[in-house]
């Protein structure tokens, strides 16, 4: 476990070559690829969302694939095509650019809802269906989505059962004076893009997911899970609590975030700390709550001060 840890500490210091000051949401999107899962990154044009997918693609020397998501896009545009070779007398498969280790899919709400359902089956089961057959994607499979939060005209929003795919949604936030000063230092002469070299491969992460399967949750921490969980189902401000989906990905990213911290036990304070970015966006509010200005992590904040946290762990170790 150490040495892997050791070079995934490389990996989140080769992504700040780049991406300067975001250490958290290096880190919250590592715990999303290493958990299996996709991240969806809202926020306005220009903080670096891009950037990070890329940097993250280069440093793990996967292949990398863009996705720019505009109201014409059909769903074979993303799965890919079969296209007739009159030479060979027989149909040829295309691969579309979801084929790849590393997607970005930018802009996804500007879409249509058909073309943004052929990226479910991709999300939940890593594999596509064209033409009537099922193909699987090469692992591993990592999906980072973009969506503006601003412009709403002309848009489509992400209905629940698209939200559910991702394990984990982040904002980037624009940098401070200091860093936006460090951002310009680094740009004046050449992106650092240009010189960032992969530091692991694409090998040793389908390796270190197996070993995050591993981790141990005691019963303790799953039963605080399942409470965390279940007060979103009976909160009035609530009107769709989190599915027991929600509960799956919330004990595969602590896991994730416990092996990156060198841990083989997942910690209560590991299932707060991530619950906010895994199980707020699979919350829906209702209308009161809405019209009061309340958002989900407000809600889920409420939520996360009330459930007692366990404060002693049974079955650390494996019997």
């Amino acid at each position: 476990m150490t040495a892997a840890v050791e070079r995934i500490e490389k990996v989140i210091e080769n992504i700040e070559l780049v991406v300067v000051g975001k250490r958290k949401e290096i880190e919250l999107s590592l715990v999303a690829l290493f958990a299996g899962g996709h991240v969806l990154l809202e926020d306005v044009p220009g903080v670096g969302k891009t950037m990070m997918v890329r940097t993250i693609a280069k440093s793990l020397g996967a292949e990398f694939k863009r996705i720019q998501f505009t109201p014409d896009l059909l769903p074979s545009d993303v799965t890919g095509v079969s296209i007739y070779n009159q030479h060979k007398q027989q149909f040829e498969f295309r691969p579309g650019p979801i084929m790849a280790n590393v997607v970005l899919a930018d802009e996804i709400n500007r879409t249509s809802p058909k073309t943004q359902s052929a990226l479910l089956e991709a999300l939940e089961e890593s594999s596509v269906t064209v033409d009537g057959e099922t193909l699987q994607l090469e692992k591993p499979f990592f999906v980072m989505a973009t969506q503006n939060p601003i412009e709403y005209a002309g848009t489509f929003p992400l209905p629940e059962a698209q939200l559910d795919r991702f394990l984990i949604k982040l904002d980037l936030g624009y940098p401070t004076a200091l860093e936006e000063l460090e951002v310009l230092e680094r740009l004046q002469h050449k992106h650092p893009l240009e010189d960032i070299k992969p530091v692991m491969t694409t090998a040793e992460v389908v390796e270190i997911q197996s070993e995050i399967t591993k981790v141990l949750v005691s019963e303790d921490v799953k039963m605080y899970m399942i409470d965390l969980v279940h007060e979103t189902r009976k909160n009035q401000l609530v009107e769709l609590g989190v599915s027991p989906r929600g509960t799956i990905a919330l004990m595969k990213a602590s896991q994730a975030y416990a092996f990156m911290k060198g841990r083989e036990y997942v910690l209560p304070d590991d299932v707060k700390h991530l619950a906010p970015y895994v199980l707020g966006h699979r919350m829906m509010l209702t209308a009161e709550s809405k019209m009061s200005n309340r958002s989900q992590q407000e809600v889920l904040s409420s939520i996360l001060e009330q459930v007692r946290i366990p404060v002693n762990q049974r079955r650390l170790t494996r019997s």
